[in-house]
């Protein structure tokens, strides 16, 4: 009888090898985030605090198109709408051609990010619950670049099999939270911009379904997308998103190469590093300065039920999300864990899934926007348990770093130097 396959066990090498280059991307995206927040807090909290507010405000764009926005709304709107997009086809390639087109690979990632997304909620709304249910949703993101730079600083050999779980963790939560913001955060919703925007992506997808790829005529199609859907009402990220679902995945079957990747890869080898290095490092930038008022303001901030949420979600609520939903995962499929690896291990995953930030700075301008108080007590919520649930992981996976050291030197054995890790001619 073959042995019942492991809840974490390494997939294929070309996938292992594909992700290995997107966290490499991510992990360097990472680092210019956090840059981009310290200039943001240092700025923000220095004798020029004020260039740095009117900057935000400061509008740029045809009025004639109802596009003369803030440069902060560029930033969330226009910006993100690139992270978003490398998000659809990120998320479309994997279920296409990726490991997780196999259910028993694709229903734990899935399983943990929608139980890391239910029981944040259920904590916010427990303590924050009577100032109303606007800001759910904050708590229930993770960021990527910011984890994987907090894996690149403590110098982790975190095995293969649990990067790549937080890597998938984080795309089917991009999924979901784009999904809450269509759902929930939407406004004033103006049909027929919303139907007009459905002939740009008709044409964008026709275009790229023919393996067209030339930016002269996608970009402007992209951008009408994007300008519609945002005088749409629905916030103008779920253009991006749209846009990624419609970029095939496999090359056409009358390619020159058949074995040439897919326009969806080749997009994300263009856009991924704009996206990284800098999209979600700008909008940090625009988002995450915010005057802290010394000791008083921190007490203010957290005298604020909102902010108590939002820290009690990211470092409690997520991480126990993640670990019940997996868990009950393990014991439905009867999968054990990866040998090597512990529930401690995915401990430790989990609370760096906790590092919300750039959605849920996203999530909270579009939840309490309307008030600077409140905008300001989620900012300082967010940075806080964002940072709180990188030094609890780091703290836990620093302690078993020898054994993922050891972990790490067996999945690269490469006994028959074959170029390809014997682990992955095991399976």
């Amino acid at each position: 009888m073959a042995p019942t396959p492991s809840l974490f066990s390494p997939g294929s090498w070309s996938e292992g090898s594909r992700i290995a280059d997107v966290l490499r991307k991510e992990t360097v995206g990472g680092a210019l985030l956090l840059a981009g927040t310290v200039i943001a807090m240092i700025w923000a909290n220095s004798p020029w605090s004020d260039s740095y507010f009117q900057l935000l405000q400061t509008e740029v764009g045809p009025a004639a198109l109802h596009l003369n926005l803030t440069l902060s709304t560029w930033a969330a709107d226009g910006l993100l709408a690139i992270f978003f997009f490398v998000a659809g086809l990120e998320l479309k390639r994997e279920f296409v051609a990726g490991d997780l087109r196999v259910f028993r690979r694709a229903v734990v990632p899935i399983a943990a990010a929608v139980g890391g997304m239910i029981v944040p909620a259920l904590v916010y709304l427990a303590i924050a619950g009577g100032t109303g249910p606007r800001g759910w949703a904050i708590p229930t993101a993770t960021d990527i670049a910011f984890a994987l730079a907090v894996l690149a600083v403590i110098s982790t050999h975190l095995p293969t099999a649990l990067r790549t779980f937080l890597l998938t963790l984080a795309v089917v939560d991009d999924l979901l939270a784009i999904t809450v913001i269509a759902l929930f955060y939407s406004k004033d919703l103006h049909l027929q911009w919303l139907l007009l925007a459905m002939v740009p992506l008709a044409v964008f997808a026709l275009l790229v379904q023919r393996g067209i790829s030339h930016w002269y005529l996608l970009l402007p199609l992209a951008f009408a997308a994007w300008a519609l859907v945002h005088a749409s009402g629905v916030h103008a990220t779920v253009a991006g998103v749209l846009l990624g679902f419609m970029v095939p995945v496999k090359p056409r079957r009358n390619a020159v190469d058949p074995k040439a990747p897919g326009l969806a890869e080749h997009f994300e080898h263009l856009v991924r590093p704009v996206s990284a290095g800098f999209a979600v490092p700008v909008f940090a930038f625009f988002s995450a300065g915010v005057l802290l008022g010394g000791w008083a303001g921190l007490q203010s901030a957290f005298s604020d039920p909102i902010a108590i949420g939002i820290v009690a979600g990211l470092v409690v609520g997520k991480p126990i999300g993640i670990l019940i939903a997996t868990y009950v995962t393990s014991k439905a499929t009867g999968q054990p864990l990866q040998k090597g690896l512990t529930w401690p291990d995915v401990t430790g995953v989990a609370i760096l899934g906790g590092i919300g930030f750039t959605v849920s700075l996203l999530i909270g301008e579009l939840a309490f926007g309307g008030s600077s108080e409140a905008d300001d007590h989620v900012k300082v919520a967010v940075l806080t348990g964002s940072v709180l649930a990188a030094v609890l992981a780091a703290i836990l996976l620093r302690i078993r770093n020898r054994h993922y050291r050891e972990l790490w030197e067996e999945e690269n054995r490469d006994d028959d130097h074959d170029g390809i890790p014997d682990i992955y001619e095991r399976e």
